[in-house]
């Protein structure tokens, strides 16, 4: 039988990007084409040169589509490689939206601009991934057909991120493991551990990753004379992050807007207790002091007073962590949740063919 060839349209070297297509290949036998813009958007010079390279970027696709003749098109952004994918040529059309909204930043003054390309890539798609409920939420708010949308997570490998937590429960060892980016707001956690050093509360905190704010924060820590209880590990291999979660106690996360974390399922996983912002895309995974606490945006002081209030709550942890590893195994599971996406994308294909 011919293996079936997808094209993913998308930055192939994302961890989210990773696992999909990783799913698609063990759990459907398809072969993986990719294709993204080649141009960093980490400078306002390159962000110019990548709406130019955008402009060019369907005649690129066009021609990849000739060479291998793919089955299907998937993709990533509705308002970037979801219109591209839409107008690719190729049936059918599974596109992914990847933040609660993909319009972003709200204040852009290409806000309209995009909500066309997203209306469109809607519009012609013929399945629609919502990876959590808050997606769906923006979804039908703009009118899509929901009868084209999936809400699954891609989920993450409950063999890598284990229920074997080693973190002393007499110390805060707290994990953040998101981009150092300004939207993250790793100075806002750094504030709220400033607070609790001046309360003489003996803690660790390691900050994963790196990013454009990581030589800022460095300097925050300094400046709070907290830098010797913060470990900033830069990036590290994908191997090492289990046995990095498996060894703290709290996980912290502090975004502006979120659409579905798999950060805070790997640390859901790994039993960490989880500390996020009050915001739609982390209301629908954790309810405050129950399996978590939820903080208000920007704002240290109460970071600082619920995590004190959670470490010495150490009855409703222990049972908030087994209740988030149970929630993670029954509607995370990356090897259950990728067959159901891969066969649904022979399905799409299987329908495609006979019509």
């Amino acid at each position: 039988m011919k293996k079936r060839k997808i094209l993913f349209l998308g930055e192939s070297y994302r961890a989210d990007a990773i696992t999909w297509t990783n799913g698609l290949k063990e759990f459907g036998d398809f072969e993986i084409i990719s294709w993204e813009l080649k141009t960093p958007s980490n400078s306002l010079y390159n962000k110019l040169m990548r709406i130019l390279e955008f402009k060019f970027a369907l005649f690129k696709i066009k021609k990849l589509v000739k060479l291998h003749r793919p089955d299907m098109v998937i993709a990533e952004r509705t308002t970037s490689y979801g219109f591209l994918a839409a107008l690719s040529g190729v049936k059918p059309i599974a596109i992914a939206q990847q933040g609660r909204t993909d319009l972003w930043p709200e204040n852009s003054p290409f806000l309209p601009f995009k909500k066309a390309l997203q209306n469109y890539a809607f519009k012609k798609a013929t399945l629609i991934h919502a990876w959590g409920p808050v997606m769906a939420i923006s979804m039908a708010k703009a009118h899509v057909d929901m009868e084209k949308v999936l809400v699954l997570p891609k989920g993450i490998d409950l063999t890598k991120f284990e229920n074997r937590n080693t973190a002393s429960p007499d110390q805060i060892s707290a994990i953040v493991t998101r981009s150092l980016m300004p939207e993250y707001r790793h100075d806002i956690i750094l504030k709220a551990f400033g607070i609790l050093n001046e309360k003489g509360i003996d803690f660790t905190l390691t900050i994963v990753g790196d990013g454009t704010q990581l030589a800022i924060l460095k300097n925050l820590a300094k400046k709070l004379e907290i830098e010797n209880k913060v470990l900033f590990t830069g990036r590290i291999p994908n191997t090492e992050l289990p046995k990095l979660l498996q060894a703290s106690s709290f996980y912290i996360s502090m975004p502006i807007t979120e659409g579905v974390s798999a950060s805070l399922f790997e640390a859901m996983a790994s039993n960490c207790f989880p500390i996020v912002t009050d915001i739609p895309g982390n209301q629908s995974w954790i309810q405050h002091r129950k399996n978590g606490q939820l903080i208000a945006l920007d704002d240290p002081k109460m970071l600082a007073e619920e995590l004190l209030w959670s470490f010495e709550n150490k009855d409703l942890r222990k049972k908030a962590v087994l209740m988030n590893r149970k929630f993670v195994e029954n509607n995370a599971d990356y090897k259950v949740n990728m067959r159901i996406i891969a066969d649904k994308y022979h399905e799409l294909i299987d329908a495609n063919t006979t019509n």
